[in-house]
Parts: C-alpha cells; structure tokens; sequence
C-alpha cells in the first residue's frame, strides 16, 4: 500500500507574516522557492503513482521545484476560504472576536469547516484506490492539509486542531499501520 506525501507549499510574504491566505494567489518568496528546491532529492526517492496539486501558484510553483513534474490541479485542494479575515494575523482576527479560534468559530463570509470537509473527503474517495498503485503526492495548503489529516485518519474534521501547523516546504507522510490509518511523518523538512 503506498503512501499520501503532503507537502505544504513553500513561504509566501503572508505565511512569512502569519497572515491567513486563503484564495489570495500569492507567489513564493526567494525562501520559498529555496525549500521547494531543497525537497527535490528526498521527494526522487519515492515513485509516485499520482502527484495533485492546489492549482493556486503557490501550491503549483512548489510542486514544479521539488520535481514533482505534471502536477495535476485539484480545485478541492485550495486552502480553507477565509472570507473576511483573508490577509489577517490571528491577533487581528482576535481583536475583532475576542476568544475567535478558526477551528470552533470558522469564518465570517467564507467557508465553514463542513465545506473544507466536503471538498477533502470528495479528494481522499478519488486518491484511495491510486494508493494501491504507489505512493502519491499532493501540494496544498496549512489548514486544508490539518483537515485532510484528520479525515484520513477517520476523525471529525475538528480534530485537526490537534496537529501542529505544517510549516511551509515541508512534508508530511500518511499511511498505514496493521492496516489502520496513521501519521507516519510530519513537519519534516
């Protein structure tokens, strides 16, 4: 059985600032482009049977310097829908909503989680049965990636609160263990 290697994309000026970027299509900064480079030797070791991509610029650029040629764009794939705290820190978002947190409060004008949710399980029912074939690959976003996780694993997609934010350029590994979902990697850079 292969392997689901999630690569968040490189750093852009707003993952840089903390600042949330949803559908805003930012380009990667100089270090982003440097750690999307950087994973092109551990990424040469594996086969993929399938690589998917975000198609925002970000997600795509990333996938293009890691070697991960002939990306497929997957529009379920695109970071959470931040409405109107696109572009804001958390502490911003806070002075707004004293006490707001993304993963009980979600949004305003935007996507709640149980679209997030929709949009990834309709992604993991597609990418299950490649799994057999090999590993795959997919580039995409922060929050997306904690809520693919959790679904992955079988919890409800809240639970993705429980996972450290994937830092940008990094990879991280699902799989399975006696035949059970499972986090094989995170945060590795």
């Amino acid at each position: 059985m292969g392997e689901l290697v999630l690569i968040r994309h490189g750093e852009t000026a707003w993952s840089r600032t903390g600042q949330h970027a949803g559908r805003t299509d930012l380009p990667l900064t100089e270090a982003g482009e440097d750690a999307a480079r950087a994973l092109t030797p551990r990424l040469a070791e594996r086969e993929f049977a399938a690589v998917y991509s975000s198609p925002l610029t970000r997600a795509v650029r990333t996938a293009e310097l890691a070697g991960l040629r002939g990306a497929e764009p997957d529009t379920d794939l695109i970071e959470w829908d931040y409405g109107r705290y696109e572009g804001l820190t958390a502490e911003q978002i806070q002075e707004l909503k004293p006490g707001w947190e993304l993963w009980r409060d979600g949004v305003d004008a935007g996507e709640d989680l149980g679209h997030v949710t929709v949009r990834v399980d309709a992604f993991l029912g597609r990418v299950r049965p490649l799994l057999d074939k090999g590993d795959v690959a997919v580039v995409a976003h922060g929050h997306l990636s904690r809520v693919l996780t959790a679904r992955w694993l079988g919890l409800d997609a809240s639970a993705a609160r429980q996972f450290g934010h994937p830092r940008p350029g990094t990879i991280n590994t699902l799989g399975y263990e006696h035949e059970l979902p499972v986090v094989l990697g995170w945060n590795v850079p």
